[in-house]
């Protein structure tokens, strides 16, 4: 779930926290918006503030997801809107943020769901808890930047730092003052909740002379791995245990952008101090060693080690027999745009359709059955197959622009393939789905083989997530059950992407049962 569909001029530079215990309890929290100057690195400019929801299933309540033209329109500047929705079996790190627009650039927190008083964690208890936000930090207005992008055809200048929760750091001009620092007592376990919010960056993330033991990744327990570092791509969270074992000192920790393909990225390297007690501030800290900007290798044996727990008490219930057989190709393309700097204008798309956002919500038109909206004919395959990941092409291959859905039964289970293709370039890109976990079957390098591929998924304990990365030239292989009706946005979480037409969205029919259908809206919902 995403929430704050909004239309705002600013950003937000501030994280909000929120706890929510798994006890059958309401919770309030009231976001209070107000424009204020924020510094970094040496840069001053007004953004939006919250007191200074992506994340949470809503089940059968869309109304709650808030991706603007999706699920609601745009909350409106003046406007207020309330986000009334349950915690269903859930438990861990998600997160919230902006939906429209790069807005998210900086609107963003954390949901931490606790489990039920006296229920343990199956893992080593630890001492003391921290949410670890990764975003980015940009001198000038992201919004005007975007425009002026488009306007060329080409991609807006990236960020000009990455931050941890909200802090550059000190390898950043002005920044000795805006670094994060944790402090820890030797000997003690910690729990770093970590969050990627960057819009546009994989990143790679290490603590300088410590290991960390991954237990959960997007709300979701894994089956415990140590490893020096870890890989998160927008939207993702990783939960993992650190234990402060090493010599009294200060360490960094330090995340660093990951792209296996000569693509310009952000390559600044983000730092935030892990103090033991008593140590003074003038004891220089040391940086640890993050893998290679593009070790493909590391990614892809760190993919291979996450697993679900698939415990008595925490099952991974695979699905082991698929109704719907569904195949994605991810292509980057050129429209013609002879107002454009090279009279072209960068695309992106699903099945070689660039998906047009409509003008009324998606769900809204689906529950009033309006018509004109969109049409619920997304192809399962694409309309022209080819070497994907072959020799690269500059052609759009026919690539056509639609408002387009794919509709599935209730209940139905869905295997989805992700492929990345050479259509300009290949990519890595973390796709999300909202309304759903799904599990991670399988993934491989090149192109995907139907005849072979499936006989080497994992359908014991693969692991399970909201967000999953497409390797660079590669596939990946995805099942879940189509229990959640509505209309539910899937996207590529590279904000870039997204914004050129990588995305789709599928429309879960009602089920026969008294509480497997939509819920009404709410009375206040923002209409377009």
């Amino acid at each position: 779930m995403a929430f704050f569909s909004g239309l705002f001029s600013f950003v937000l530079f501030v994280f909000l926290g929120i706890i929510i215990s798994a006890e059958a309890a309401v919770k309030k929290y009231q976001f209070d918006i107000q424009v204020k100057n924020i510094s970094r690195l040496c840069h001053a400019k007004p953004i939006v503030t919250v007191n200074g929801r992506h994340g949470l299933k809503q089940y059968r309540n869309g109304w709650a997801d808030g991706p603007a033209y999706i699920t609601q329109c745009p909350i409106k500047t003046g406007s207020s809107y309330t986000y009334d929705f349950n915690v269903t079996g859930q438990r861990g790190t998600l997160w919230w943020h902006a939906h429209i627009h790069w807005l998210r650039a900086t609107v963003y927190g954390a949901i931490v769901i606790m489990p039920k008083p006296g229920t343990p964690f199956p893992f080593p208890q630890p001492n003391r808890e921290e949410v670890i936000l990764f975003g980015e930090w940009w001198h000038n207005d992201v919004e005007e930047l975007v425009k002026q992008g488009n306007k060329m055809g080409l991609p807006p200048n990236m960020s000009d730092a990455h931050t941890i929760n909200g802090k550059p750091g000190p390898l950043f001009p002005c920044s000795e003052k805006h670094t994060f620092a944790m402090e820890v007592e030797s000997g003690k376990t910690y729990l770093l909740r970590i969050i990627n919010a960057a819009l546009n960056d994989e990143l790679f993330f290490a603590i300088a002379g410590h290991n960390m033991t991954v237990v959960e990744v997007d709300a979701v327990y894994t089956k415990p791995f140590t490893t020096q570092a870890i890989l998160i791509a927008p939207g993702q969270t990783t939960n993992v245990l650190v234990r402060a074992n090493q010599a009294l000192g200060r360490y960094f920790m330090a995340s660093r952008s990951f792209m296996d393909v000569p693509i310009p990225v952000d390559n600044k390297t983000a730092t935030a101090i892990l103090q033991y007690k008593g140590v003074p501030n003038s004891i220089l800290p040391t940086l640890p060693q993050l893998p290679a900007p593009n070790d493909t290798a590391f990614a892809l044996g760190y993919a291979r080690k996450l697993k679900s727990l698939n415990s008595p008490r925490f099952p991974a219930n695979v699905p082991q027999k698929v109704d719907r057989n569904l195949f994605y190709t991810i292509g980057l393309g050129k429209d013609s745009c002879p107002t454009c700097q090279n009279g072209t204008r960068l695309l992106a798309s699903l099945n070689n359709i660039s998906f047009v956002m409509p003008e009324t919500a998606l769900l809204q038109a689906h529950y009033s059955n309006l018509t004109g909206v969109f049409k619920a004919d997304f192809p399962d395959r694409p309309p022209k197959p080819f070497n994907y990941t072959g020799a690269p092409l500059t052609a759009n291959l026919g690539t056509s622009h639609g408002t387009r859905l794919s509709k599935i039964a209730f209940n139905s289970t869905v295997e989805l393939v992700l492929q990345d293709t050479n259509l300009l370039t290949v990519e890595s890109h973390p796709f999300h789905l909202h309304g759903y976990n799904f599990f991670v079957v399988g993934t491989g390098i090149g192109n995907f083989d139907p005849a072979k591929d499936p006989a080497n998924f994992n359908l014991v304990d693969p692991v399970e997530r909201n967000t999953v990365g497409v390797p660079t030239g590669g596939w990946t292989a995805i099942r879940f059950t189509a229990d959640n009706p509505g209309v539910w946005f899937m996207h590529c979480h590279l904000e870039l992407h997204t914004g050129w037409g990588l995305k789709m969205a599928f429309v879960v029919e009602d089920g026969p049962g008294p509480d497997q259908s939509i819920l009404p809206p709410p009375k206040d919902l923002p209409l377009c």
